[in-house]
């Protein structure tokens, strides 16, 4: 009973996390309409055991997640808005269990609209493929977080500054709370089609570097064992990228710091 009542209080916490962090990523403008998605795997606290998934709607998967075969995790469902998520989370996230073979996955807590139930986010296989990633390199990386920031997109309009080092140079450059807090800089991904397995083996790549993965003229995917970590990660590269801006802006280039 002891152990019921922590794992209810833990996963209770993740959730208002989660929430918190969807409220900042609306007000930041960083996610419009249903722009955005969020997945934590909760098996470390929530217990492959303790979820049962005999019940539950059942799904395939487009691909074979065998490193992920037990695992819980909390996902945003698709078509949902992230200033909905952060009133309202219950109504806007789905907990999914992946099953023995890792071929599929359970709904255990589904989310019924207009009598329909509402599957994980489009995004699911990077999602997931970056979530087995970790498990197979053994990283404390629990959250995956994918928002479109107004200023990285902005920056990858730039023919200039698609290329990673080129990015990595500006960052470090203008603010130096990125070389404290992401000194392992970003990836730079080329565009892609989103939700395809091309852009999902591309982003576990990245993020099998570094903790951000910029989508060129897309978003970007950040990666962290917390989801308040992660967020802080995309607001500090925002802060580096609007100081840029702001510079051109006034007519001159910013030296930036050696």
């Amino acid at each position: 009973m002891q152990k019921s009542k922590k794992v209810k209080k833990e996963v209770t916490e993740a959730i208002l996390s989660i929430s918190e962090v969807a409220g900042y990523l609306w007000e930041n403008g960083w996610a419009e309409r249903n722009a955005g998605n969020i997945s934590v795997n909760i098996s470390h606290y929530a217990g492959k055991q303790s979820i049962r998934d005999t019940d539950s709607p059942h799904f395939d998967l487009d691909c074979k997640y065998a490193d992920l075969a037990g695992e819980v995790l909390i996902v945003s469902g698709t078509g949902t808005r992230m200033r909905d998520l952060a009133v309202n989370p219950i109504e806007n996230l789905l907990i999914i269990k992946i099953d023995k073979t890792g071929e599929g996955y359970s709904v255990i807590s589904p989310i019924m609209k207009n009598k329909s139930l509402v599957m994980p986010t489009s995004e699911l296989a990077t999602h997931l493929s970056v979530h087995e990633m970790f498990i197979k390199t053994g990283s404390m990386n629990k959250v995956v977080l994918h928002s479109h920031v107004t200023e990285l997109i902005a920056l990858t309009h730039i023919t200039e500054f698609c290329d990673t080092n080129r990015i990595n140079n500006l960052i470090f450059g203008m603010h130096p709370e990125t070389r404290m807090f992401i000194p392992g800089g970003v990836e730079f991904i080329p565009f892609l089609k989103p939700g395809t397995k091309e852009i999902a083996e591309s982003t576990v790549n990245a993020l099998n570097k570094r903790d951000i993965a910029i989508w060129e003229k897309h978003g970007v995917f950040a990666a962290g064992p917390d989801i308040l970590e992660a967020f802080d990660m995309l607001d500090i590269l925002a802060k580096a990228v609007s100081i840029y801006f702001m510079c051109k802006n006034a007519g001159f280039n910013p030296k930036g710091l050696s």
